[in-house]
């Protein structure tokens, strides 16, 4: 047997399995996304199945178009879940952008910190993951109790702010938390990447007379950049499916409400038409995560060569 057929021996199973367990809840999500879904006939008063919608749940998404009761397309209106689809787009990608900006940020700073030779440098290393390790539904309610009227933020700095039920007061509230609780994680996949840079090309810029700023922006962000866009790949990929922190700090408040709680809102009035939700969301994470992907690709490239011509 050839090392290619061995090869496939071994990964046909895995193969297999990705196809039932990812496939298929997909190609499902997709064939659901395009029935109506199961209800009352108001004219008659029976129970009737849904039938083919065509592209009705993904119209009622995108165009934000309901039905009324005299079968008429109209404008959803205020307070239906379709007419939050665009609000929810915009708070996820407000979370997402203004949430990875700041980790990738402060997580390169502790990254730096914790990359230095000092003692009780294990310590610090154990103790900065903490955030993380904390449960995500731990770590809402902890910040929950920090945000209320009469909690320590308010006392701390003596306002007597709304924090998890005006609007933007909850969602620098969630992006707080959320800050506090993944940037460990960001610094943890940064000094992964700091690591791997040969201490002898510092040493050799020392002896060029490269002040540190000067290393650090021509030797160390250079050299880090695909380890840095791996940790902004996978955050961006978890902050677009952000639900536990928002759902649980803030509850029911529209103005944190993410796409990700919006699906889980619909499936308990319609599956279907939550399933046309869910695959725009779905195309909506896989167009990003393709972006950074290619983004990624051509400056590891790009890294891995200037480290050959350096050498």
């Amino acid at each position: 047997m050839s090392v290619s057929a061995r090869a496939w021996v071994f990964v046909t199973p895995v193969l297999l399995a990705l196809a039932v367990v990812v496939g298929y809840p997909v190609v499902r999500a997709v064939i659901m996304s395009f029935q109506k879904d199961s209800g009352l006939d108001k004219s008659t008063g029976m129970f009737v199945e849904g039938g083919g919608a065509g592209f009705s749940n993904y119209t009622h998404w995108l165009l934000q178009q309901c039905t009324n009761s005299l079968g008429e397309t109209v404008d959803c209106p205020t307070g239906n879940l379709g007419s939050q689809f665009w609000a929810a787009i915009g708070v996820t990608l407000l979370f997402t952008v203004v949430t990875v900006v700041l980790e990738a940020t402060i997580g390169l700073g502790m990254a730096v910190i914790m990359g230095k030779t000092f003692k009780g440098r294990a310590l610090l290393r154990a103790a900065v993951l903490i955030p993380w390790a904390i449960p995500t539904a731990v770590t809402a309610r902890l910040w929950e109790f920090m945000f209320q009227y009469d909690g320590v933020v308010n006392r701390i700095f003596g306002t007597h702010i709304l924090w998890t039920a005006d609007p933007w007061p909850a969602r620098f509230a969630v992006i707080a938390a959320d800050v506090w609780k993944t940037t460990p994680f960001m610094a943890l996949l940064i000094l992964a990447g700091l690591q791997v840079i040969p201490e002898d090309v510092y040493e050799a810029a020392r002896v060029d007379g490269a002040s540190a700023w000067q290393r650090f922006r021509h030797i160390t962000l250079p050299l880090l950049k695909p380890a840095l866009l791996v940790a902004v790949l996978f955050r961006t990929m978890d902050a677009l499916r952000m639900y536990d922190l928002p759902a649980i700090m803030t509850q029911s408040n529209p103005a944190t409400r993410t796409i990700s709680m919006l699906v889980v809102d619909q499936v308990r009035q319609g599956p279907n038409s939550a399933s046309a939700l869910s695959v725009i969301t779905f195309l909506l994470i896989f167009t990003v995560a393709f972006f950074l992907v290619k983004v990624l690709g051509a400056n590891a490239v790009r890294t891995q060569e200037e480290q050959r011509e350096a050498h």
